[in-house]
């Protein structure tokens, strides 16, 4: 009887915990996360290199390490599509300290927290997207999925997920 009752409770803590967690969500032990998305450029989308707005599409990533300084190189960002950019130079977060990763060509810079994709395509889809941050080893760093109804309360294009 008391092992028939152990096996009850066993199994009662086993489905509340099953329960507890969303399937959808995934948590990655790591210091970078994405903290949010400018998925949709301000104005009407203009992909052209010179005089288009890719480079108001951005990607926010963030250390939230409290020690650690990461270097990006070898990261990878992708989307559902498998677009993708690899920061292949070096490029260093200090602990609370961000990056923001831009459509278009421009000068990368530490100082002013950015690194161009030198690629003139949007990247993130305006009607919803999954994005995933890979560190160099391959892992997953972090991932998030958007859809503007659901995510965008305000309508300016640009969601917060940490």
């Amino acid at each position: 009887m008391i092992k028939k009752t152990l096996m009850v409770i066993g199994l009662a803590v086993a489905t509340l915990v099953a329960t507890a967690v969303p399937a959808s969500a995934t948590e990655y032990s790591s210091a970078l996360k994405i903290q949010g998305v400018q998925y949709n450029a301000p104005g009407p989308d203009d992909n052209r290199c010179s005089g288009g707005n890719t480079s108001k599409e951005y990607l926010t990533i963030r250390n939230y390490s409290k020690t650690a300084t990461v270097n990006l190189r070898g990261y990878r960002v992708k989307d559902a599509v498998g677009n993708s950019f690899t920061f292949t130079a070096d490029h260093y977060l200090q602990p609370g300290d961000y990056v923001r990763l831009r459509g278009g060509n421009g000068n990368d810079s530490d100082a002013n927290n950015v690194v161009y994709r030198d690629n003139c395509n949007f990247i993130w889809n305006n009607t919803g997207d999954s994005i995933y941050l890979y560190k160099p080893s391959g892992t997953g760093a972090d991932s998030h999925s958007y859809k503007p109804g659901r995510d965008d309360a305000d309508g300016n294009g640009y969601v917060t997920f940490h």
